[in-house]
């Protein structure tokens, strides 16, 4: 059995003297992982950058057997945010939630189109506020539906309340509030506090996950 098809990198582990085993997020055959010979060597080090766009040919010798891939770069992500302490937080936060709560071998082509989207704008402005939307979408297309708009009585009100799992959640400005460019590092936090909720009552905690270290940094910056 054997395709193509293109990805990001989700994650990599030495396998061997000089292979890998990755997990890549493909557009048509959903989170996948096999194993790539050589893929520790010097030559090969810069392709398997987490975050990177990548070009995957998958062999095996059946459906449900474990695969190689062998890989092409197709754009480089990760090297352009190097410097940029937050946006790389931000990269390894997306690539670890989606690692950690895809399920394998599900095709998810509204979240892969949505991941895409949020990658191409780490370069704007508001990249935080971007990705505090995409967590939620995220959160929602997983099954977890939460309706916010009920809960816009007031915009001038400084309590703003959902019920979530028997828990009052303060919902946070930046949901609450249109056409604002500019946030501050406590309504940004506030934010992710609100996500990081969800995310543990019903994906974490249910089924015994840990929750991603790089989110937790991403959110540390924001105190």
């Amino acid at each position: 059995m054997q395709w193509s098809d293109e990805g990001y990198l989700l994650s990599k582990n030495n396998f061997g003297e000089n292979s890998i085993i990755i997990e890549s997020f493909t557009l048509k055959h959903g989170k996948y992982s096999g194993l790539v010979y050589g893929g520790a060597s010097r030559k090969q080090k810069k392709i398997f950058q987490i975050g990177n766009k990548i070009l995957l040919n998958w062999k095996s010798t059946g459906e449900n057997k474990t695969g190689y891939f062998t890989v092409e770069l197709i754009k480089p992500i990760a090297p352009s945010f190097f410097d940029d302490k937050r946006r790389s937080a931000c990269i390894l936060s997306l690539t670890s939630i989606l690692k950690i709560l895809l399920p394998e071998r599900q095709i998810n082509p509204k979240i892969y189109n949505s991941f895409e989207m949020m990658i191409n704008n780490l370069n704007s402005k508001n990249w935080i506020e971007l990705y505090i939307h995409w967590e939620l979408s995220l959160i929602k297309e997983l099954g977890y539906e939460v309706n916010l708009l009920n809960e816009k009585n007031n915009e001038s009100k400084v309590s703003n309340f959902i019920e979530i799992n028997n828990k009052s959640l303060k919902i946070p400005k930046i949901f609450l509030k249109n056409n604002i460019h500019t946030f501050y590092n406590n309504e940004i936090r506030e934010a992710l506090t609100f996500n990081k909720e969800l995310l543990l009552e019903n994906f974490i905690y249910p089924n015994g996950l840990r929750f991603p270290l790089f989110r937790n940094i991403l959110e540390s910056y924001y105190n």
